[in-house]
């Protein structure tokens, strides 16, 4: 599998963090498709960080793999912010080793968008084991390869940042 340089440099570094902090990470992704926990992956030294990944690109994986109420889905949609928050908790209450998840939803394109939910329009949550959820919301420009690449490098980038939110 071809990974662009600066996602495997990022992989690298976010591994190299969470092995000095001993973090574990877990990924829940759907707009993804799996491409976060293939970057990870991808760079040697990865099983001592990556305990594993849910691809939820369906409702039903969203609701059966990591506990997405379906009641969510339906009142605020996939792409959406409780949704992702849900699927970050879901995914790290599901995980074994796992101490940080992060989940990632969204239209990537280039068809499925509308003007309340655009192309490009990504919702990213990380859950870490007794810290508090993040969310971020983006509307990245773009084709669909673009807005997937920005994705995995913010997904890297929160994972990060709830890494220095370490409990005591």
């Amino acid at each position: 599998m071809n990974i662009a340089p600066d996602i495997l440099i990022a992989a690298a570094e976010l591994i190299a963090l969470c092995k000095t902090n001993g973090e574990m990470i877990t990924t829940a992704e759907s707009c993804t498709g799996g491409l976060i926990t293939g970057s990870l992956t991808a760079v040697d030294g990865s099983s001592s960080v990556v305990d594993c990944g849910f691809v939820t690109y369906s409702n039903e994986a969203k609701q059966g793999l990591i506990g997405v109420s379906e009641d969510m889905l339906v009142i605020h949609g996939a792409v959406s912010k409780p949704v992702a928050i849900a699927m970050a908790e879901g995914a790290l209450s599901r995980a074994p080793l796992a101490t940080l998840s992060v989940a990632v939803t969204g239209i990537a394109g280039p068809g499925g968008g509308s003007e309340q939910k655009p192309v490009g329009l990504v919702h990213l949550a990380c859950a870490g084991n007794n810290r508090p959820t993040l969310h971020r919301r983006r509307v990245y420009d773009g084709d669909r390869h673009a807005v997937r690449k920005a994705t995995i490098i913010e997904a890297f980038n929160m994972l990060a940042e709830m890494t220095d939110k370490k409990p005591v």
